[in-house]
């Protein structure tokens, strides 16, 4: 991994999706702009009570995805990180820098609205689209 893919990551403005499935197998995805990798194995972000931290409760196993329109679909630029939830924190200091920096981003409204600081490991980076190409090439 490389600085290449934090850069990437942390762009702003910028949106992904997370998708995750429950311990039934139902599955969820859903669009956020707070996710932050902190080093090249770390991600945090916050949550507030839906169903992507239920799901998560149930499963830790998820997948963030970065997309970026290009010219033409093959020009398209992205990236899929394979992640598995090891930290959930609902108070103290964690919760407290996650909604500081949401508010910085995002605004006070925002910040009051998080129940959850998360913690993820990454398990595995692919292309957005696998044409036998390595990550690199496809951010």
């Amino acid at each position: 991994m490389s600085s290449k893919l934090m850069d990437y990551f942390n762009k702003q403005p910028r949106l992904g999706t997370l998708s995750t499935a429950s311990k039934d197998g139902k599955v969820n995805s859903a669009y956020f702009g707070s996710p932050y990798m902190v080093d090249e194995k770390t991600i945090i972000m916050g949550l507030t009570k839906n169903r992507t931290l239920s799901y998560l409760q149930d499963n830790p196993n998820a997948v963030f995805m970065i997309m970026e329109p290009g010219k033409s679909i093959s020009e398209w630029k992205g990236v899929r990180i394979y992640v598995k939830m090891t930290d959930l924190s609902t108070g103290g200091e964690k919760l407290d820098q996650m909604k500081a920096k949401i508010a910085a981003h995002a605004g006070e409204a925002a910040a009051k609205m998080i129940h959850a600081a998360l913690t993820f490991e990454v398990q595995e980076i692919r292309p957005l689209a696998d044409f036998g190409q390595g990550w690199e090439k496809s951010i």
